[in-house]
């Protein structure tokens, strides 16, 4: 029995060393992402969605850090950027600058249930919000909805549905700055545009 608690206070110690060792996903751009004084790891809430991949969760992860550190964001990741310039960045910043943290989003499996499912018709090359088949229509389930097209790596998926260039009502940095509570992201491939993303966000 002692040798029994004893294997589990190591697994214990051995998961929490994992948790205080974990790297932000932005800490190449700043140290202060990875600040054991700041609440980073907090912000990974979708580790243990085991039906989502790793990088629909950095997705999450990266959102949530924007969201629960937006001045930070700009001044490591935006203002480092040279490649990210013009009037939609520049009115992001703005944004970002003057934004009061938000709460942090939730992985939702009806969520993600309802973006791979929209997602999944890239294959046959659909640009848009409107599900293709019955099983998809079913299993819709969102209060806001943002697809991204070409992009396959979380920061990239992120910024550009935060910059939203070209789009003057700025739908997809509006929903992505809301006050929703849960999300489902899926990336999927597209047979025009290599890659879609599509989060599915409800309150």
């Amino acid at each position: 029995m002692k040798y029994f608690f004893s294997i589990v206070i190591l697994l214990m110690s051995i998961g929490a060393m994992a948790q205080t060792n974990e790297v932000s996903p932005l800490a190449n751009y700043s140290p202060e992402w990875s600040d054991a004084d700041s609440n980073f790891t907090q912000c990974n809430t979708a580790i243990n969605a085991d039906y989502m991949s790793p990088n629909e969760k950095d997705v999450i992860y990266i959102l949530n850090l924007v969201r629960s550190s937006p001045v930070l964001f700009v001044n490591t990741v935006l203002k480092k950027r040279k490649d990210l310039q013009g009037r939609y960045c520049n009115t992001l910043i703005e944004k970002l600058l003057n934004m009061q943290p938000l709460n942090l989003l939730q992985p939702d499996e009806k969520c993600y249930n309802s973006a791979e499912c929209h997602a999944e018709s890239g294959d046959h090359g659909y640009v848009g919000h409107v599900r293709q088949t019955t099983a998809c229509k079913e299993k819709q389930y969102f209060d806001g909805e943002c697809c991204d097209y070409g992009h396959n790596v979380a920061l990239e998926i992120v910024l550009s549905l935060l910059i939203d260039d070209g789009v003057p009502s700025l739908i997809h940095r509006t929903i992505f700055l809301s006050e929703f509570n849960g999300v489902g992201v899926s990336v999927q491939s597209h047979s025009k545009y290599r890659y879609v993303s599509v989060l599915d966000f409800h309150y």
